[in-house]
């Protein structure tokens, strides 16, 4: 949906046909997503927000609380709290933040007690561009394909029986129903399957269980009554892996991510049921992590789970699906339709790095977290391959959460996460660096009124509940050009 309504509507010359079948369904469990996914919604798309926030319904997400690591708990935002600054203190917000990393700016503050925007002087919610959603799988399928019928996508409910291919990729798709279809190009976005770019076209696929080593996950949850609407993704340290917790206004959405080589299936499902008594039926999804490194062959281009997949750790996967139809929609319309092979292989590059960096990011959260010591986290901390993170940690470790050489580590322009993201997964699970250093008095003191400040602030912010029936009600109005 994303890939046909982001072609469709920069592109309104071309002919853009979903075949796809109810049948088949798809993955219902709760979506994240990072700050990315607005910004591509209501910015590239031009979907009105508005409406998409009545037809999709999603909740607002500041970012990721983790039970992770040393500490009872770190708070991971979209904005920049580690390599942030403050008046009074010389250097990045990061060198203060060993003993406690909490409340260090609004975003964590807010994060802190369950707010989700600071309260403006006229009693209206602020509401920043760093913010993401948690969505209902269901609910954001259905608004997503009414505006692809909206903006002129064709659709074609039923099952492909045939992939026709020749020396130049796929000629033609053969539908239970007899009906050929062929096309010029083609989206796989067939899921774990990759059932063109995988199976039609035999592209090899890149695992990255030297670094990922979970396989599995049990998902499950439970109807909501009046517990409040988190303003964020929890993230709970398990026996054999994690939990996410991604908040609905209907629905708690509930799931344990394990590696299947250190707990059965009973197992996990019985581990994930002691720490959630209120989930009712559960489900076992089965998956594997990593990626086709070449994800445009031919004519056919993978988007989605059939180019790579990691777990929901960080949310990643409609990030890679957004900035891969937007690089492809600029590729199509810098080439004039006709795309050289240079022109394919930057665009394979460009989202192999996405996904490598993925991984690598990952990485660190299993090879730092000393929170249990099972045989699986004991496994990850003396086994997870960090690969592009090796050169991060190593900085951080002689010279602490440092941003002097920045570009040097990694790209300001195409890194995911930038040293933020490092630093706040290396800082909150308090992996020692030598710059580690006593407080002076002055810098207790600062730091504290700080975290008052923010903390105040935040208190007296709106709850996810309130500021989305504010915005729902018939006063509010989006500001033109919010989103770019």
């Amino acid at each position: 949906m994303l890939a046909a309504l982001s072609l469709k509507t920069r592109l309104p010359q071309l002919n853009v046909r979903v075949v796809y079948s109810r049948e088949i369904g798809i993955i219902g469990v709760g979506e994240g997503s990072t700050a990315d996914l607005p910004n591509h919604l209501h910015g590239f798309l031009g979907i009105d927000p508005g409406d998409f926030h009545h037809r999709a319904r999603p909740t607002w997400k500041l970012g990721v609380h983790f039970e992770w690591g040393p500490r009872p708990s770190f708070d991971y935002t979209f904005t920049k709290t580690f390599v942030g600054t403050a008046p009074g203190l010389p250097r990045l917000l990061g060198y203060y933040a060993w003993d406690n990393c909490d409340s260090l700016d609004l975003n964590s503050a807010l994060m802190r007690e369950g707010k989700s925007f600071k309260r403006l002087p006229n009693g209206a919610p602020f509401l920043g561009r760093n913010i993401a959603y948690h969505m209902e799988n269901a609910d954001f399928v259905a608004a997503l394909e009414h505006y692809a019928i909206q903006s002129g996508v064709l659709f074609t409910e039923g099952k492909v029986s045939e992939v026709q291919s020749g020396p130049d990729g796929i000629t033609a798709l053969i539908l239970e129903s007899g009906e050929k279809i062929a096309a010029d190009l083609y989206i796989d976005a067939s899921g774990f399957r990759s059932e063109l770019l995988g199976l039609a076209l035999g592209e090899k696929f890149e695992s990255f269980d030297d670094a990922l080593f979970c396989d599995r996950a049990v998902a499950g949850g439970w109807e909501r009554t009046d517990e409040p609407v988190l303003p964020y993704t929890r993230a709970e340290t398990m026996n054999a892996g994690w939990a996410w917790q991604i908040e609905h206004e209907r629905h708690v959405n509930r799931g344990y991510v394990y590696s299947s080589s250190f707990i059965s299936d009973e197992d996990a499902d019985a581990e994930f049921r002691r720490k959630n008594s209120r989930v009712t039926k559960t489900r076992v999804v089965k998956f594997r992590s990593g990626h086709y490194p070449r994800s445009w062959v031919k004519n056919v281009v993978a988007i989605g789970n059939s180019g790579g997949f990691v777990e929901p750790l960080e949310a990643t996967a409609l990030f890679v699906i957004s900035n891969a139809c937007r690089a492809l929609v600029y590729a199509l319309a810098d080439s004039e339709f006709e795309p050289a092979q240079t022109l394919r292989d930057c665009y394979n590059r460009v989202v192999a790095r996405m996904w490598e960096e993925i991984r690598d990011f990952l990485a660190i959260h299993y090879r730092y977290n000393t929170r249990l010591n099972t045989p699986f986290w004991e496994h990850c901390r003396h086994n997870t391959a960090l690969h592009g993170a090796e050169p991060i940690v190593r900085y951080y470790e002689e010279n602490g959460p440092s941003n002097a050489f920045a570009c040097d580590l990694l790209s300001p322009e195409s890194s995911i996460f930038q040293l933020e993201g490092f630093y706040a997964l290396l800082i909150g699970q308090k992996v020692p660096h030598g710059r580690v250093r006593p407080l002076t008095p002055t810098e207790e003191q600062t730091l504290a009124d700080l975290r008052a400040r923010n903390t105040n602030e935040a208190r007296a912010g709106f709850g996810v509940a309130d500021s989305l029936a504010l915005i729902r009600g018939p006063l509010w109005r989006w500001t033109p050009g919010f989103y770019g």
